[in-house]
């Protein structure tokens, strides 16, 4: 017999910090499915929750299981579900959308009005199961481990990110590189970018971008960002730029180093308002702007697991520490730190 409560990790309380603490075992609906969870990773929206900023306090809802990145295997099905059956091997889709508002209705459900968020308005994944929508599973090839599958939510954020635009033979400038511009950078390689730059304020997670495939580096703390691109790139700025970080200096930057007629695609969250001289550097240079968020469904899966399967795309290297899940405190710590790749929790 299943067991009724199990060990989650929960945002508790409307402030810093989370609490380990027994939890029921979700049940699943007539349209949800069960998943034991097997792995999942700490990402920066978790960080957001953990240390409860302005963001979160707007997005979160609490008392909830958090955590939205996992992997595992399929322990119950809803008497209505006939895609998923018991024993796969499953990822999932953290948007859970309404499915009749016009944006979902015209391929646009990424953006739904109606959303849910699991692990953000929804329970979570930082516990032993874990409960989603059918609709939501991601099927995973048996082969491929958990430490792995878990990444690819963020890994399609990093895919969305890239491909919102041309890239082939692109100069391609990646801004902060967290875990997510790290798999841009690996990304934007697969893919066929030209120079890629990556920027960032240290110089470990510098030196794993050029692990994972960046020509230039750019230590922001060090050189004027906007003049270090262009010295890159012939004068001329960069062709693409993927703004990862959030800060509002590094956006700004962004801007000043966007090549004329340029793409700029952004993904990291801000905590505070970004300022920015629009004329100057949006207007008079046509650049064209993307707000990225999630991805795409589920056209950025496909894509991903294409890039995945034909070996075009690896993350070697990019998961640095696992931890269980009574360490949360640790692991945090680590992730705030920055001295860490990606960091999973294993169950």
């Amino acid at each position: 017999m299943r067991e009724k409560t199990m060990l989650g990790l929960v945002k508790k309380d409307r402030g810093p910090g989370a609490a380990l603490m027994e939890v029921p075992v979700p049940v699943p609906g007539p349209e949800e499915v069960l998943v034991r969870v097997k792995a999942s990773s700490i990402c920066g929206t978790d960080l957001h929750i953990y240390n409860w900023d302005a963001w979160a306090e707007r997005a979160v809802v609490t008392p909830n299981v958090f955590g939205h990145e996992f992997a595992g295997v399929v322990e119950a099905v809803g008497e209505r579900v006939t895609n998923v059956k018991v024993g796969d091997r499953v990822s999932g889709e953290g948007h859970i959308v309404c499915g009749h508002c016009k944006a979902c209705r015209t391929g646009n459900g990424h953006v739904c009005a109606n959303t849910r968020s699991f692990g953000i308005s929804a329970p979570g994944c930082f516990a032993k199961y874990a409960v989603l929508p059918a609709g939501n599973v991601i099927h995973n090839r048996p082969e491929m481990p958990f430490e792995l599958a878990c990444l690819q939510d963020p890994l399609g954020n990093a895919v969305q990110t890239v491909l919102a635009g041309d890239i082939v033979g692109r100069s391609v400038a990646v801004i902060g590189t967290g875990a997510i511009g790290l798999m841009a950078i690996a990304v934007a390689r697969a893919c066929g970018a030209g120079k890629i730059i990556a920027v960032d304020v240290r110089a470990n997670r510098l030196e794993m971008a050029r692990q994972m495939g960046a020509d230039a580096l750019v230590n922001s703390a060090e050189t004027p960002m906007a003049e270090a691109v262009r010295a890159f790139t012939d004068g001329e700025g960069a062709e693409v730029v993927l703004e990862m970080s959030g800060h509002p200096a590094a956006i700004r930057g962004g801007f000043e180093a966007a090549a004329n007629a340029g793409r700029i695609s952004l993904l990291g969250i801000p905590t505070d308002d970004v300022p920015i001289d629009l004329a100057r550097h949006l207007i008079f240079k046509g650049i064209s702007v993307h707000g990225i968020t999630g991805r795409r469904m589920y056209e950025t899966w496909y894509q991903m697991k294409g890039l995945l399967d034909s070996g075009a795309l690896r993350l070697d290297g990019l998961v640095t520490h696992t931890f269980t899940l009574d360490r949360y405190e640790e692991a945090f710590e680590l992730v705030k730190s920055g001295n860490c790749g990606k960091v999973v929790f294993t169950h």
